[in-house]
């Protein structure tokens, strides 16, 4: 598959598990709400999800052939306190704040977040500096985050 094929595959699944987040945040919340616990619905939650990640794992990648390799650096790791973090607060805060609101800062916070690492190339990721056209599409979309959000 040539480079464009490839990368309209990326965008094409990532715009799909964009559209998931609000989705999930909405369930999420509801689910919280049903139960009267937003602590108890991340627990279910990361339950469902070890348990597909796992078939995911033994039915596609095979079993590991040995542990993690020890010279990986722990803040490669703590991807998981951010999982919990946005579980945690969408469950929270979403059937308070609203679904839209909630996701839009959380897009806004993306946004900010993305711009540091990309500009900088932190935790190993591909390095694309701050051009004026990419500011004033951050711009854009920052100022379109704050027209979608209903209050705040």
């Amino acid at each position: 598959m040539n480079i464009v094929g490839q990368n309209f595959i990326y965008a094409a699944v990532m715009f799909l598990a964009g559209v998931g987040i609000p989705i999930m945040g909405a369930l999420s919340g509801g689910l919280g709400a049903r139960l009267q616990s937003p602590a108890l619905a991340a627990v279910i939650l990361f339950v469902v999800g070890f348990v597909i990640a796992g078939v995911y794992l033994f039915v596609v990648e095979g079993l590991p052939s040995g542990l993690p390799d020890a010279s990986i650096p722990i803040q490669y790791y703590l991807g998981g306190v951010f999982i919990i973090f946005y579980t945690l607060g969408i469950t929270y805060i979403g059937p308070k704040f609203g679904i839209g609101n909630a996701v839009c800062f959380v897009l806004l916070g993306q946004l900010i977040s993305m711009t540091v690492i990309d500009h900088f190339g932190l935790l190993s990721s591909l390095q694309y500096s701050i051009t004026m056209q990419r500011l004033v599409g951050l711009l854009f979309m920052a100022a379109g985050v704050f027209l979608v959000v209903k209050r705040f």
